[in-house]
């Protein structure tokens, strides 16, 4: 994909392969351990793709690990953060348990039965879930929270619940970096996904098969390379409801149980895709274990962990997969994956410390998402947040940069439909559907609004301040060590130097020839920063340089 061309013209479309045939080899490289330079270019790109944007103090602080050291740290989740709290009014539903919960507390093990209320705890659920994602530490565990919300694709407006749409994140948390096939099992019976996927209404006298399908095509076997037609059959949809059939939710205690008198206790017979294998009907508590042999017979199958394989790599590296790519990096790491009884962990480590990933023609090459764009401008311009504690106005700013992100098709919470945000699956174009006529503008004015006015409520303001981003960087009075430098952590393809002195001599310069006119200036806003004259000659120049920045094509590649 030609980057530039691409997001400057926001027509271009290139082909991506389809299951017929491959194009020409993009690159040769595969899993091979990466033994190059692990140096400050490599560890932006390995933070760009792992975290929401490469923060300069992060980035710092890997240059003191190999490799090595820095994926194992980045693999290494923590554990569950606390849990949303009350931001909003109490109900105004007599006697609705809400009331009870003081404001600050958590709503999560409290049900309500006011509309209005649930609807405000979704607010605060997504709101909650970008501070995380604002406030993540060193690992990778946010954006993978996300790849999965993407892949066990749930919404809040068919879950109906706040309760069940937090339990369903509670699960990708636990998850992210743990046993696949647990995974599947517990996301099989979580609240939220019972809920979306009308597993809950699923009975023998009424089998539903929506889960029963969406479990083989999205979930785990897939419908091979770009949507292909899937290996299994139809008949397999309606043998896998079947065996789902009883599963339900309590509404009282927000828990999914087991009906046994709700459940189908033939026997499931399944293609020859699954080697024609049977399913024992079971009676009894005992049909709840027919999951656990529909799980043992999915994962016998190959195209489970080529499946989660290509939707990892076109997560974390890029969008084409091309034949030699599939033999030299799909086709490894899902025998990793096998291997390793499907735990997540050791694919991923492949994965990030392999030449393929640190490849030159797999930087830069990625558009950013609208969550990753704009938490990333928050995160490496270091915007100051409320603290969480002040979380009636923490989560009014968390839920800006939230809503911003919804405005550009990336609603966290509620993706358009089961299979996900469509630049993630749908060919050829991929992540090249992020940028339109819409999105695009949009873009640039929540960048530049962020770089001036800024977003306000209740008195407190969120909004760049480019002088302490601009002290960050190694030489800020040296206006070419400036923009070299802010170009290395902002952008991920370079610019030449034509267009670096340029802006230095129109913005940085404000016209003049000399570097000393940005020097004297800067030296002159540090040894009296109380000087306004000089001190909004020095804000204004950093504005408009960072601002201009923010608007060019490469500021949207990861």
């Amino acid at each position: 994909m030609d980057r530039r061309a691409f997001l400057q013209t926001r027509k271009k479309k290139i082909s991506s392969p389809d299951v017929s045939s491959f194009k020409v080899s993009r690159t040769t490289s595969g899993l091979t351990p990466y033994a190059g330079t692990f140096g400050t270019n490599e560890i932006i790109h390995l933070l760009k793709r792992t975290m929401f944007g490469a923060v300069k103090a992060d980035v710092d602080y890997f240059k003191t690990k190999t490799l090595s050291q820095a994926v194992n740290e980045l693999l290494t989740v923590p554990s569950t953060p606390a849990p949303p709290v009350k931001n909003y009014a109490n109900s105004v539903t007599a006697g609705d348990p809400d009331q009870a919960i003081a404001s600050g507390s958590t709503w999560v093990n409290t049900n309500t039965t006011d509309g209005g209320v649930d609807s405000q705890r979704v607010s605060s659920f997504k709101s909650w879930w970008t501070g995380l994602m604002i406030n993540q530490n060193r690992s990778i565990l946010e954006k993978l929270v996300l790849f999965w919300h993407n892949h066990f694709s749930t919404e809040t407006n068919n879950i109906g619940r706040a309760i069940w749409s937090y339990q369903n994140n509670e699960i990708l948390r636990k998850n992210a970096v743990g046993n696949f096939k647990q995974f599947v099992k517990d996301i099989t019976l979580d609240t939220g996904m019972l809920r979306y996927l009308n597993g809950y209404l699923n009975t023998n006298t009424a089998p539903d098969e929506n889960y029963g399908r969406e479990m083989q095509e999205l979930f785990t076997v897939g419908k091979g390379i770009d949507n292909g037609s899937p290996p299994y059959s139809e008949s397999d949809v309606k043998a896998a409801a079947k065996v789902l059939t009883g599963w339900t939710i309590n509404n009282a205690t927000n828990v999914s149980f087991f009906t046994f008198a709700k459940h189908d206790i033939t026997n499931k017979q399944f293609s020859s895709f699954y080697n024609n294998t049977i399913i024992t009907g079971r009676s009894g508590a005992a049909g709840a274990n027919e999951l656990d042999d529909l799980i043992t017979m999915i994962f016998a199958t190959n195209e489970t962990a080529m499946f989660l394989c290509r939707k990892i790599y076109r997560w974390f590296v890029y969008y084409d997969i091309d034949a030699t790519t599939e033999a030299n990096v799909i086709t490894p790491l899902a025998q990793i994956f096998r291997s390793n009884n499907y735990e997540i962990k050791p694919v991923l480590d492949a994965l990030l410390k392999s030449e393929h990933f640190f490849d030159v023609l797999n930087q830069g090459c990625q558009i950013k998402s609208p969550v990753d764009a704009n938490i990333s401008l928050c995160r490496e311009f270091g915007v100051a947040f409320p603290l969480a504690s002040d979380y009636i106005n923490a989560y009014y700013m968390w839920d800006y940069i939230r809503t911003q992100s919804s405005n550009m098709q990336q609603n966290i919470g509620d993706p358009p439909n089961v299979a996900g945000w469509a630049p993630y699956y749908q060919a050829p174009q991929f992540y090249e559907i992020w940028i339109n006529s819409d999105t695009l503008p949009k873009r640039n004015q929540f960048s530049d609004t962020m770089a001036n006015s800024g977003f306000t409520r209740n008195g407190k303001n969120i909004k760049i301040d480019f002088i302490v981003f601009a002290k960050t960087m190694s030489n800020p009075g040296d206006p070419n060590e400036l923009i070299n430098d802010s170009i290395n952590y902002l952008f991920r393809l370079p610019l030449s130097l034509a267009s670096k002195n340029q802006l230095k001599t129109d913005i940085l310069l404000s016209g003049q020839t000399q570097d000393h006119y940005w020097t004297d200036a800067w030296l002159a806003y540090i040894a009296n920063p109380n000087d306004v004259t000089n001190a909004t000659i020095v804000k204004n120049r950093l504005r408009d340089l960072y601002q201009y920045f923010m608007r060019l094509a490469e500021y949207q590649l990861a």
